[in-house]
């Protein structure tokens, strides 16, 4: 071997060594980041659960991520549950992370109902959660009842409207003060329930009352009975109390609805009278056909007379003289009628010429 090739090979094994040192301080640098990363990721979250006293796995919030669950969320509602005394698992905050719950809103309820002393266990405040309800506010109403306006003003009506039995109409504005019944709240009515019950029991009781006078004196009467109907049967709410903020007398429905009877009944008479009117002219006109025809008749029949005049003379029964006498009779009788200024003429007959 030549020195020369000795050199270069030298030389050679040097490059050798040289790259393989920068490509393990590479890998080192790769692994050393993605350590970190995942330190950054989850090693801070697992410190945190543990400092807290809330202790999860590592792998297991490793696991919530390949899951598709967010795992701040589920730690952080586990350190506030555990914060606050409560024992929360991790796999019931997944489960309802993974329904499309609001892990903490859940988390906040129990808490808030375990320090106001209120039965609340996770499961139904999942339950309520899953309903669309606000569970934490469901809780806030149960320890904080809340006043409800009776009508609804935003529904257009700000009183209640009623007719006591004397006719008056009353006009009555109440305020309801409601607790949620946590126990009935997945499948119970709303406040649009409630407040349609409350309003048929207020017409009710004005409806009973003797005289609009009773309810202005006594207006405490229909929050009692109106109470006494256990109106909140059914309902995601509990009434606490029924308080009359404002009561207004109206106008005299009763009044009106006389006058209003009184035009009917002569609009009654007027039509009755006026078919009577129409019978009566009916009748006139059926009077006048009927002389017409009579009339008629009677025309008729003296039409027969000279027919019966000539069959006496031709048989013999009636002689010269005696239709002469006939004649003169007439005679007298249109001679009567005209002196006497008779619009009628009675009616001669000529009779055939005897022989």
């Amino acid at each position: 071997m030549t020195p020369t090739t000795a050199l270069l090979l030298a030389q050679g094994v040097e490059r050798a060594d040289f790259d393989w040192t920068w490509l393990i301080f590479g890998l080192l640098g790769l692994v050393g980041l993605v350590l970190i990363a995942f330190f950054i990721s989850y090693g801070s979250l697992w410190l945190k659960a543990l400092l807290s006293g809330y202790y999860t796995g590592i792998w297991r919030i490793v696991g919530m991520r390949l899951r598709g669950v967010n795992p701040h969320v589920i730690v952080d509602a586990g350190i506030m549950a555990h914060m606050a005394g409560l024992r929360v698992n991790d796999e019931p905050l997944e489960a309802h992370y993974l329904a499309r719950g609001n892990v903490p809103n859940v988390v906040r309820a129990i808490i808030a109902a375990s320090k106001a002393r209120i039965d609340l266990s996770f499961d139904r405040a999942c339950a309520i959660d899953l309903a669309g309800r606000d569970v934490l506010d469901a809780v806030r109403t149960s320890v904080y009842p809340r006043v409800i306006d009776c009508p609804n003003p935003q529904q257009g009506r700000i009183t209640v409207d009623a007719v006591a039995k004397d006719g008056i109409q009353v006009k009555v504005k109440a305020r309801v003060t409601v607790r949620a019944n946590l126990a009935t709240l997945v499948g119970g009515a709303t406040e649009e329930t409630v407040i349609a019950r409350v309003g048929e029991g207020i017409v009710s009781a004005i409806g009973s009352a003797e005289s609009y006078k009773a309810v202005l004196e006594n207006p405490d009467r229909i929050s009692k009975m109106v109470l006494g109907k256990g109106l909140d049967s059914g309902t995601a709410f509990e009434i606490l109390s029924i308080d009359i903020a404002d009561v207004d007398v109206g106008e005299n429905v009763g009044a009106k609805l006389q006058a209003d009877q009184a035009e009917a009944d002569v609009r009654v008479a007027r039509a009755k009278a006026e078919e009577r009117r129409a019978a009566a002219a009916a009748r006139v006109v059926e009077n006048e056909a009927l002389v017409v025809e009579n009339r008629s008749k009677v025309v008729l029949a003296e039409a027969e007379v000279p027919k019966a005049i000539s069959q006496a003379f031709r048989e013999g029964n009636l002689g010269v003289m005696d239709y002469y006498n006939l004649k003169n009779i007439q005679a007298d009788t249109q001679m009567r009628a005209n002196i006497a200024g008779s619009t009628g003429a009675a009616p001669g007959a000529a009779g055939p010429s005897p022989g």
